[in-house]
């Protein structure tokens, strides 16, 4: 018998692998907005904000990094009141503690202290635990601390430092929908105008030190006996209207019926995504004041 099971194992190792594998992904969402736009070069589209020494394109990808003198930080040359944002994204690995790298929309320099923003953030972390993407929505943020988040967390089902994955937000009139590898993540609609980003904004993308907060509400700091600490963003894509385009401009569809409606399927593989690897709702954190966040 213990003979038998020796022979055996192999295939029992294997097998296991393979039902692992084939779980790890979620279902299908039978649409791909990202294959619908045309990838467009950093410098078409883009100028570094801060840091020019940390940031390199080279091949058509864009290196920035962080080291104990400085992060890097780049912007749209454009602004835009509605649109589909993506860029394809490489993170380091091992330890990135306190570091976070982004791509975001925000109106902070046009409304200093009361400015809006649609986050897509990587908080750094230690080599024992996974990365946490933090999608975030700020509505007429205050410069003085107050500022009224919106977080959802996830755990992603890849390790994002081994390739690059495509990470979007399609903003419409209506919704706010964030996407991973085409696949949605996360849908937030507009319930009212005061819980809703209606002002233009531009596109962002950093490299900074968040050590107060990033990694474990601050317990993890970034520890530059690791620097540098490096971004790789390639495959940029904007599909948007610009503030000042025709008022017949309109944003992407976000599925296949051409509608703001998610079909079906992409509803399926985004609940999927929820229920696997989900790790913080605001809206089900008893520590918040639920005043605040009426949307919930």
């Amino acid at each position: 018998m213990a003979s038998i099971l020796y022979l055996l194992l192999p295939l029992l190792i294997l097998m296991t692998i393979s039902s692992v594998s084939n779980g790890q992904g979620p279902p299908s969402p039978g649409y791909y907005p990202s294959s619908r736009i045309n990838s467009i070069g950093f410098d078409q589209a883009f100028r570094n904000l801060w840091g020019p020494q940390h940031q390199r394109e080279d091949q058509g990808t864009l290196t920035i990094w962080l080291d104990s003198s400085s992060g890097s930080g780049f912007k749209s040359l454009y602004s835009y009141r509605s649109g589909y944002f993506g860029a394809s994204i490489k993170l380091q690995p091992g330890y990135t503690a306190g570091v976070i790298t982004s791509l975001y929309l925000s109106n902070n320099q046009d409304h200093p202290g009361n400015h809006d923003e649609v986050d897509i953030e990587f908080l750094g972390t230690t080599p024992d635990k996974p990365y946490t993407l933090q999608t975030n929505v700020y509505i007429r943020g205050s410069g003085d601390g107050r500022l009224i988040g919106r977080e959802l967390r996830f755990h992603l089902w890849f390790d994002p430092t081994q390739d690059f994955h495509h990470y979007a937000v399609l903003w419409t009139p209506s919704e706010l929908i964030f996407f991973v590898d085409d696949v949605p993540i996360r849908r937030y609609p507009r319930k009212s105008d005061a819980t809703f980003p209606l002002r233009p904004m531009y596109l962002y993308g950093s490299i900074w030190d968040a050590s107060s907060w990033a990694t474990e509400e601050g317990r993890y700091k970034a520890d530059y006996k690791y620097q540098p600490f490096v971004g790789q963003y390639r495959n940029f894509k904007i599909a948007g209207c610009t503030a000042d385009g025709p008022s017949g401009c309109h944003p992407p569809p976000a599925s296949p019926s051409g509608s703001g409606v998610l079909s079906q399927q992409q509803v399926a593989a985004m609940q999927w995504v929820q229920r696997n690897h989900l790790v913080y709702n605001y809206c089900y954190d008893p520590k918040r004041d639920h005043t605040e966040i009426p949307e919930c």
